[in-house]
């Protein structure tokens, strides 16, 4: 992160003095209509109290946020939230509130990205379950109760070991959106904490991010030139951006009458789409209309979150970090401060015969999930007879051919002799490797072990937080696991052992 960070005014430790300077917000409106959507929704008192705090003249918020995926989406997203929330707890104060927000990314229309889940069992097997979604639509407009059914067949396998199932079944009960299933599920069992969710789509919301967008409508390329300017500079530090912005692409997109939504682009003073040109006065009629339509890119939407919310820290993972390190000129742009940008806690979660296996070979998790096959034959390999032979003679070897150096000291032995150490010692180690494979795929106990750390540390060959949702812990293990979360450190690496 140390080159990335030079494009980032603020980290976490700047984050007590950003809390002290003032941060300009409509906080009466803002908390009005978080508590007109957390209402509709069903929030629990806590996260309507929190809502309610927004609204102190002092008040900051702490954000987050995610895409509505399918159970919350992979582990990750109740890892940012905690993150959020442990990072309110630490620094609120009655007479400067500090929230922590979620900001539901239901604009999103990458629906390939929010269809799947998979889960794993108490008798580890894995199921998976891919929902038919309509491709371009914004998750805030597809309604959820067609996949309800689906959804809550799966979670049968879960049916009586804990009350989950049931809490998620009626939370998923309704004619929610996408979005606002998602929503639902995470107020369940994280608006007991404070979390306050913002689904930007909501029309107790949209409106409040009218003045933004009539901004970026005033100069639509400019967003797109601060970025690819901020893109360049990083290229010259050796980095690769990922947001540059194509030829006369905006910062925005517009839902169609289609309900699809596509990226506006600005020529010769029009907008277009792809299917049809717009003035900026039709654009300035639709956000009178219907402001939900018109919608930020990756680009815009955190500056624009920032239009409303009174950020104080955002809170976002790994592979957001660059394109956060971009918006720098689009905040400038916008009259803002960039909020302290703080990564969010990354974690595996243990459970019991995992821990176990663990132990047993010295393992460590964050090891494992880096280099499963190398860090298991490394553990494997001190308890080998044919290892420590092979490096019994690796030994011997080295010490045959340190006796042979006196009588090789002339110029033109010396390079044929190197080069037969390096081969022997080679095919030595070779051997060594192939030895420890062909016992890992040997069946037995090692081989059955090694294949239970890989369904839950590396599922599809990714880190556990990256695939399974953390609400399949709650399934499995009722509140155990959000008890260890609440009690995690805010960031860097933690383990959850339940």
């Amino acid at each position: 992160m140390s080159e990335i960070a030079r494009f980032l005014p603020y980290g976490l430790a700047d984050l007590p003095r950003l809390l002290e300077q003032p941060r300009a917000a409509d906080r009466e409106a803002l908390s009005a209509g978080l508590l007109a959507y957390l209402q509709r929704l069903g929030a629990p008192r806590e996260a309507l109290e929190a809502a309610r705090r927004l609204a102190h003249p002092g008040s900051r918020a702490v954000v987050t946020g995610q895409q509505a995926g399918l159970l919350t989406g992979p582990g990750f997203t109740f890892y940012k939230a905690h993150t959020a929330l442990a990072l309110a707890r630490e620094h609120d104060r009655p007479e400067r509130p500090v929230v922590p927000v979620f900001w539901v990314a239901s604009q999103d229309h990458d629906t390939a990205e929010v269809r799947d889940v998979q889960l794993l069992d108490f008798d580890e097997q894995v199921h998976a379950l891919s929902l038919e979604l309509p491709p371009a639509r914004p998750a805030g407009r597809i309604p959820f109760l067609p996949h309800a059914g689906a959804v809550c067949e799966l979670l049968e396998r879960f049916k009586g070991v804990s009350a989950v199932q049931r809490r998620v079944c009626v939370a998923l009960r309704g004619e929610w959106s996408y979005a606002e299933a998602f929503a639902r599920l995470m107020l369940e069992f994280l608006g007991r904490e404070g979390l306050v969710l913002l689904d930007p789509m909501a029309p107790e919301l949209a409106p409040l991010f009218v003045p933004g967008l009539r901004r970026e409508l005033a100069d639509p390329l400019a967003s797109s030139q601060a970025i690819n300017e901020t893109a360049e500079a990083m290229r010259q530090h050796g980095l690769h951006p990922v947001l540059g912005r194509g030829e006369a692409a905006t910062n925005l997109f517009l839902e169609g009458e289609d309900g699809e939504r596509r990226l506006l682009r600005y020529r010769e003073g029009r907008f277009e789409d792809g299917v049809r040109r717009y003035s900026r006065a039709d654009l300035e009629a639709l956000l009178g209309h219907d402001p939900s339509r018109l919608t930020p890119a990756a680009g815009l939407r955190p500056v624009l979150q920032d239009t409303v919310l009174p950020t104080a820290a955002f809170v976002v993972g790994p592979g957001e970090l660059k394109y956060v390190a971009e918006l720098g000129g689009v905040y400038r742009l916008h009259g803002l401060e960039p909020p302290a940008v703080a990564r969010r806690v990354s974690a595996v979660v243990l459970e019991p015969p995992v821990a176990r296996i663990l132990r047993k070979y010295g393992l460590d998790a964050w090891a494992f999930q880096d280099d499963p096959e190398g860090c298991f034959l490394a553990a494997l390999a001190g308890d080998d007879a044919r290892v420590a032979a092979i490096r019994a003679a690796l030994g011997r070897v080295a010490a045959e051919f340190e006796g042979l150096r006196p009588h090789l000291l002339e110029a033109t032995l010396e390079r044929p002799a190197h080069r037969a150490r390096v081969r022997v010692t080679h095919e030595l180690e070779r051997l060594e490797h192939i030895v420890l494979q062909t016992e890992l795929r040997r069946e037995g106990i090692a081989r059955d072990q090694f294949e239970r750390l890989r369904r839950h540390l590396t599922p599809s060959g990714l880190p556990q937080e990256r695939v399974y949702p953390f609400l399949m812990y709650l399934l499995k293990h009722g509140e155990t696991p959000l008890r260890a979360l609440k009690e995690a450190s805010s960031t860097g690496r933690v383990i959850l052992e339940i």
